[in-house]
């Protein structure tokens, strides 16, 4: 199944399905900072905010970090995960330098599946191979209570806070 989210004004091909409410979520397995392996499983008994995006290095992606941030401060039991595959020393570098330690960056270097297992994967044009804006909003559970593809507009927080309290 293909998706359709807009980049810069233009329609973008998402393969895959982004997982629903009401889904079990996938496992997986990701790339820390420091080059180590993370799974969804060392994060049991807490709810999780995935933050899905192509690139820190772009101005809308780099935002919604800095605004996870925010929000991971002031939840309890819930651990915020900003996911792209940028490699983990961007990630480090930049969280460094905006001060950001509410968050846990992980890349999908040695990951290329998680992008289909998702339903994020950019299947045309210039970031091809890259992850689409997404969030995904597990229970303690490893339930999905909440997903978004998220165009170029804000992600809904009012939503999405909704369903982390």
């Amino acid at each position: 199944m293909s998706q359709t989210v807009h980049f810069q004004g233009n329609p973008v091909a998402v393969q895959g399905s982004i997982p629903q409410a009401g889904d079990k979520a996938q496992p997986f397995t990701l790339v820390a900072k420091d080059l180590s392996d993370v799974t969804l499983g060392q994060f049991a008994g807490k709810r999780k905010v995935l933050n899905i995006f192509p690139s820190i290095d772009t101005g809308v992606c780099a935002a919604s970090v800095r605004k996870f941030n925010q929000l991971a401060g002031e939840l309890d039991n819930t651990v915020v995960l900003c996911i792209s595959a940028d490699l983990p020393f961007a990630q480090s570098r930049f969280c460094g330098a905006e001060g950001l330690s509410n968050v846990v960056t992980l890349s999908t270097l040695r990951a290329p599946e998680f992008l289909q297992t998702y339903g994020v994967g950019i299947a045309d044009g210039g970031l091809k191979g890259l992850a689409a804006r997404a969030v995904v909003v597990i229970d303690e559970n490893d339930n999905v209570v909440y997903s978004e593809l998220v165009n170029e507009s804000p992600t809904n927080q009012t939503t999405m806070r909704h369903w982390l309290r």
